[in-house]
């Protein structure tokens, strides 16, 4: 997944992700941190995330509301993060060891749904500490990867030494992408699991991406199903939180989805979620076309009770099990000049 870069922020920067599970894509944030899990199988419970005194009232499912400023939420999410990057480095979660290794941590539909890259320039916006942009990179693609997290992009770099691969790697707030990294010079957006809940504003992040493009160029996200943030953690059946709350949210996490029990201090996060057609509506408004959105049952770790780990490492409902959307992908192509004001016609 992703890691946030948080810029000068007068905004809630952009956070990366937390990294994928092991297996399929091992090795990139992209991970909801709400959703912390101790170990990647279905008998190991997550620890409490929000502990509250005797007696007091657990705090609700969503989060508090956060009624700070975006420049303060952006700070303290730029410290939640560069805290957390030495723990993911050294993560079995992430196993960087392992990356080195098979130089791939991307899901098996990544590489299907983006096509082949060979030769190709990818942005990879919110990259954290750069396992999926060096797994671009090994299959050919001229990558850069961009964060808010100078700690991820340190780390980034060493790691692209390590193997070996060449990536630039660029220190920016998602927002500033196309004056930091050039418009239009881009064949390819690529946007992990993980991070679309710490931007404050869709539009703007959608007009970031389709910036960068080149005429004929795609955007490719890859993404947590909002729905996933309202089920229930047990066997994620009923809905028990509010899909349009659509607010800034104030989160307490120790330790980190990919070490939960390591004693951290930065623990204050502030997430948005955004429903699938705030996102699809922000990518449409830019212009680009959207080529299509697939929802899929499948995840990248037991974010409730029930899931198995199965095919390619991902996680899905037992057989006969009801099955929500758990992920989904979008992907969006920046017209042509002379085909940017040719309407859309329905197919006879």
């Amino acid at each position: 997944m992703g890691a946030p870069p948080p810029g000068p922020p007068a905004r809630l920067a952009t956070a990366p992700r937390p990294a994928p599970a092991p297996g399929p894509g091992a090795g990139h944030a992209g991970r909801d941190t709400r959703r912390v899990m101790a170990e990647h199988t279905h008998d190991t419970p997550p620890p409490p995330e929000r502990p509250h005194p005797p007696g007091a009232a657990p705090a609700p499912a969503q989060g508090t509301p956060f009624d700070g400023s975006l420049t303060q939420a952006a700070a303290l999410n730029q410290a939640f993060w560069d805290e957390r990057v030495p723990l993911h480095l050294a993560s079995d979660l992430y196993d960087v060891d392992g990356f080195r290794v098979s130089l791939d941590s991307l899901r098996p539909f990544e590489p299907v749904e983006v096509g082949d890259v060979t030769g190709r320039r990818l942005a990879h916006l919110q990259c954290h500490i750069g396992v999926d942009t060096l797994s671009w990179a090994a299959r050919g693609a001229a990558v850069t990867g961009l964060d808010f997290s100078a700690a991820a992009i340190d780390a980034a770099r060493a790691l692209a030494a390590d193997v070996a691969l060449p990536a630039r790697f660029v220190v920016a707030d998602v927002y500033d992408a196309p004056d930091v990294l050039g418009r239009g010079g881009f064949d390819i957006v690529y946007t992990g699991f993980g991070a679309l809940v710490w931007l404050a504003d869709l539009t703007r992040w959608a007009a970031a991406a389709a910036a960068l493009l080149a005429p004929g160029g795609a955007l490719y996200l890859a993404e947590f199903h909002p729905i996933t943030q309202i089920l229930d953690e047990d066997d994620g059946q009923r809905i028990v939180g509010d899909y349009f709350a659509g607010v800034p949210r104030r989160w307490h996490t120790t330790g980190s989805y990919a070490d939960p029990h390591a004693p951290t201090s930065d623990n204050v996060t502030v997430q948005r979620d955004h429903t699938l057609g705030e996102v699809i509506t922000a990518v449409a408004g830019t212009g680009l076309r959207i080529q299509f959105v697939h929802e899929r049952p499948v995840t990248l770790f037991a974010r409730s009770a029930n899931l198995r780990r199965g095919e390619g490492g991902l996680y899905r409902a037992p057989d006969g099990a009801p099955r929500p959307p758990l992920t989904y992908t979008l992907r969006a192509v920046k017209p042509a000049a002379a085909d940017r004001d040719t309407p859309l016609r329905s197919a006879p």
